[in-house]
């Protein structure tokens, strides 16, 4: 059976905080790794009051000290908003501190708005489709894995005397990042929960595009999806109303707060949200885990990433326990 594993948001439900946030990401990497999921991710978001997710390298650092073999990752972090020597240093500090437990899940988008990205970066200038690539190649050479004769590298070092590497992962939603993935020989993420599509074609485009690398020898695709199960569909589908509600609020620009289940069905947008045609994966354990199985099948994925939204802590634990417990 192919690995699970999990993304969080360090999502902020209606009237709580971000510690309260923080600290039911903490309790739900410290679930995965009694479950068995193989590496818990968190995203860098910027300026979004339902998101206390803005920095992954320190709340990785906080979820590898409260756990003790589950990887921890970024998913990602988005490097057009920062210096590829300034993140190298966190993500090789972070290995230094837990070697072989770090993932360097990383995009190229700015995960804000325009406005917010550029108060981000300061004085530098905007970054052009040109800079990640490069960017990246920086960043790889800072960490060890050296892929031209001049870079960063040569001048600069993460950490004087490293004794391992984090694992590098470009991550994506079309095929520009998965070609640069197939190309470095890297294992490469789709956020399939995006709901934007094109997930199949850009996994083709990535093993297509793949060449062998110090890193791998044949191609690794991780591809999230949104899961949601329950005792029962209907239940699930109760639970899976507040994540509905603010998906349709970001594709129509009126991002809303985590509502409870109760709010959120009484909400004036929650016969419009209701339907919208999407991805996720709701349902009894059953029709999640067949629809997990029907993802595989379809991508040819070899790792799932499940990102379970729901307002209430225990039902995020209660959903990765009965998929982990199905899927095994």
């Amino acid at each position: 059976m192919i690995p699970l594993s999990v993304l969080d948001l360090a999502m902020v439900p209606d009237g709580a905080t971000s510690t309260e946030a923080f600290a039911q990401t903490t309790a739900v990497a410290q679930a995965a790794e009694a479950l068995g999921y193989t590496r818990i991710w968190v995203a860098e978001h910027h300026n979004m009051a339902t998101v206390a997710s803005t920095t992954p390298a320190v709340l990785m650092a906080h979820l590898a000290a409260n756990t003790n073999t589950i990887k921890v990752g970024s998913g990602g972090v988005m490097l057009p908003n920062h210096a590829p020597l300034a993140i190298a240093e966190q993500f090789a500090m972070l290995e230094a501190l837990y070697p072989g437990r770090v993932d360097m899940g990383v995009g190229r988008a700015p995960g804000t708005d325009g406005g917010t990205a550029m108060a981000l970066r300061g004085a530098r200038n905007d970054p052009n489709a040109e800079d990640f690539p490069r960017n990246l190649v920086d960043v790889m050479g800072l960490l060890g894995d050296v892929r031209n004769e001049q870079g960063l590298w040569t001048r600069f070092k993460a950490t004087p005397a490293a004794s391992s590497s984090p694992s590098v992962i470009p991550l994506g939603s079309s095929g520009f990042s998965a070609q640069l993935a197939g190309l470095l020989g890297l294992p490469f993420g789709f956020a399939h929960h995006f709901d934007m599509g094109g997930t199949v074609e850009a996994v083709e485009i990535y093993r297509d595009s793949f060449r062998p690398s110090p890193i791998l020898d044949e191609p690794y695709a991780i591809v999230t999806a949104s899961t949601i199960a329950a005792e029962t569909t209907e239940h699930a589908n109760w639970l899976a109303g507040p994540a509905l509600l603010r998906r349709y609020g970001l594709r129509t620009g009126r991002i809303g707060p985590m509502l409870s289940p109760e709010a959120a069905i009484e909400h004036p947008d929650f016969a419009a949200a209701s339907a919208m045609t999407v991805s996720s994966l709701v349902g009894d354990t059953a029709v999640v885990v067949d629809g997990m199985h029907a993802l595989v099948e379809r991508t040819g994925a070899d790792e799932l990433m499940l990102y379970t939204s729901t307002y209430a802590l225990e039902d995020r634990l209660t959903s990765l326990e009965l998929i982990a417990n199905a899927w095994t």
